[in-house]
């Protein structure tokens, strides 16, 4: 299995969608400190997709810091007539995704935090069910797993050595 490409992307058509923000606090002696933590998806809806996790003390800084980091994260996902190419698990943590293709005009079918993965990725008909854990960071990651897994005709194809046909006859 290759490993997931890394997209480099410029600053063109580049969504965001903020996930998750937390207040988070730290017991000091002197009291509680108040922190932000913010878990953002970007993707250009064309089959790159990626997801960041920024820290701050103010909220606009911290989803700051997770666009920045979720566009270094990105990866290319292999997109089929709007759809995944084939059903495909992921797994990170206890999150644990499953991932299926649809027929044109299903729609996004998932829940929250798996929604906005596969819409940045630019994913129009697919249905996918969150297993595991509901924590939405566990389940973006586990999420983006499974799309770099997917893998077309065209690879498969080419690291047989076979023809196209030839896959789709198994």
């Amino acid at each position: 299995m290759s490993a997931p490409v890394k997209v480099n992307q410029g600053e063109s058509e580049i969504k965001e969608k903020l996930v998750n923000l937390a207040r988070v606090a730290k017991v000091t002696k002197g009291g509680r400190t108040f922190s932000f933590s913010a878990l953002v998806v970007v993707g250009d809806g064309n089959g790159s997709v990626g997801q960041g996790l920024g820290k701050a003390l103010d909220v606009s800084e911290s989803i700051q810091k997770a666009v920045q980091d979720a566009k270094k994260n990105m990866i290319k996902v292999s997109i089929h007539k709007g759809t995944v190419p084939h059903e495909q698990k992921g797994k990170y943590g206890a999150g644990k995704v499953l991932v299926k293709p649809a027929a044109d005009g299903t729609g996004v079918i998932a829940g929250g935090a798996m929604r906005a993965v596969l819409e940045m990725a630019g994913i129009h008909n697919v249905l996918a069910k969150s297993q595991g854990s509901s924590n939405p960071h566990n389940v973006v990651k586990a999420t983006i797993d499974a799309l770099s897994k997917m893998r077309n005709a065209h690879v498969i194809a080419k690291n047989r050595g076979v023809s196209i046909e030839k896959v789709y006859e198994g």
